[in-house]
């Protein structure tokens, strides 16, 4: 059995953390199985959307605390190990937003520390109803710095930075109005929605959700006058598409386009 399986219907890719044993943790293995689909995908024009999803009671846990526990028995104190850790998570982080397509985190039971870093790296996120989430590492001593980072680019400030100093958990109702989530369904709901919303997203140019998630996430980090400069140009290349011209002369003319991506 797979820490990491995958799963496809149509154009859409379900990968379910399977590890309920650990709460779905984000250990060594799964980091590694983790960044190793995420590679995959980068090239996959197969595959339109993505979920991600996690077995048993949590979503995910955040980081492994006995492989980290284990990582401090080398001679530097765990120095090493540490970085390389923090190094693997965050680029498997960014990996999510620097994929083609879409990846909707569907969210169940608990999303803690690096866990709930992980929903709000990815680009939406459906929540069953009774989520916690937090950045719960000061109730160990240690600052959830990195989660931080993906955490403060989705919901305000003062709230972020209450959370990470309290560790207090938030239900998924407060993780909506704050924008950590989309959604929030009932629990035996949870799969049929979040794939309905894949397939959504999934029925689009592909080739113009590429261009788009790459602008949208692009253009964030730019001053106003930059950004629209920016997508400007990116405009006229996605108006330069074949499948634009058809996809336009398609609602003018009252008929589905005909689209070869």
């Amino acid at each position: 059995m797979s820490i990491l399986e995958r799963n496809v219907t149509g154009a859409v890719a379900h990968l379910q953390m399977n590890a309920p044993e650990r709460l779905n943790a984000l250990s060594d293995e799964m980091l590694e199985a983790l960044q190793s689909e995420f590679d995959s995908l980068q090239n996959d024009r197969s595959i339109r959307a993505v979920i991600l999803s996690g077995t048993g009671k949590a979503f995910c846990a955040g980081h492994d605390l006995k492989q980290m526990t284990a990582g401090r028995q080398a001679e530097d104190g765990g120095k090493a190990y540490f970085a390389d850790l923090f190094n693997r998570c965050a680029r498997m982080m960014q990996a999510v937003q620097s994929l083609p397509q879409p990846v909707i985190a569907q969210v169940h039971g608990i999303a803690t520390a690096a866990g709930c870093q992980l929903v709000a790296s990815c680009d939406m996120a459906v929540a069953a109803e009774g989520t916690k989430f937090g950045v719960n590492g000061v109730n160990i001593g240690l600052f959830c710095s990195t989660p931080m980072v993906a955490l403060s680019r989705n919901i305000p400030r003062k709230h972020a930075f209450e959370m990470l100093t309290t560790g207090t958990f938030i239900d998924a109702d407060r993780a909506q109005t704050l924008g950590l989530v989309n959604r929030v369904v009932p629990h035996d709901t949870l799969a049929a929605q979040t794939q309905e919303l894949a397939e959504v997203i999934a029925a689009k140019l592909g080739a113009a959700v590429k261009i788009g998630k790459e602008a949208f996430y692009n253009q964030l980090q730019m001053p106003l006058d930059e950004a629209y400069a920016y997508t400007g140009e990116v405009m006229v290349e996605n108006m330069l598409y074949r499948d634009t011209e058809e996809g336009i002369a398609a609602f003018l003319e009252k008929r589905d386009p005909n689209w070869t991506q």
